[in-house]
């Protein structure tokens, strides 16, 4: 039988859309890696999934859509994550067709968008990448989580085009014999990476939410 564990947590991020939450990330100055000890975990880039969700035109159109991890791994040892890292695979962006509602708009407009210079540039920087600084006890006491169930603050450098920040977030982890699950739901504010629509406070820009809903669904298998 699984056990529930301090574990790793994943993040995705992705930033172009805003979303509207109070549950933000921590964010900070990037840190030291943790080191990493004991077995190897391969993250499984077939059934790890992430979700993005962000609104437009001051709130009233939500967007949202899925992104791909493209490599990564963790190490578990004694029963609890001792760090880890993936990359993000940003070419591999898309918008649910449900969130483009506008008569005259697409999917592939959004997604165009959102890897244009404009957010994300990701012909010059095609990928993000997550480091794990380190892996603590969650206490409901103390902080929020938009996910039930959490058992970890997990904190990491996160890297977004040229900008690197350290983030901690909440994460339900289970660990097994031979696999890892890691789910969360978090916000980040895609301004703090220097992402932003035209300049910031223009009115193109406040049009777009500063929030990001993050949300995903990780699972890594044992060497």
């Amino acid at each position: 039988m699984k056990q529930t564990v301090p574990a790793f947590a994943l993040l995705l991020t992705l930033a172009a859309c805003g979303g509207a939450s109070t549950d933000q990330a921590k964010t900070e100055e990037k840190k030291e890696a943790a080191v990493t000890a004991g077995a190897a975990y391969t993250i499984d880039t077939a059934t790890t999934t992430v979700q993005w969700r962000a609104t437009h035109k001051g709130g009233f159109a939500p967007r949202f859509g899925t992104i791909k991890v493209a490599d990564g791994s963790l190490n578990v040892e004694n029963g609890a994550v001792t760090g880890g890292s993936f990359d993000v695979n940003l070419t591999t962006l898309l918008a649910d067709p449900a969130s483009v509602t506008e008569p005259d708009k697409k999917a592939s407009d959004l997604e165009g968008h959102l890897k244009s210079p404009d957010f994300f540039d990701v012909a010059k920087y095609p990928s993000a990448k997550f480091v794990i600084t380190s892996v603590a006890p969650f206490d409901s006491t103390k902080q929020k989580s938009l996910l039930p169930g959490a058992t970890n603050l997990i904190s990491g450098n996160l890297t977004l085009k040229d900008s690197t920040l350290n983030i901690t977030f909440p994460a339900q982890i289970t660990v097994g014999e031979k696999d890892v699950t890691a789910n969360a739901k978090f916000v980040i504010d895609r301004s703090s990476w220097g992402i932003n629509y035209k300049t910031e406070g223009s009115p193109e820009n406040w049009m777009i939410s500063k929030d990001v809903e993050i949300g995903f669904s990780l699972k890594a298998a044992k060497k």
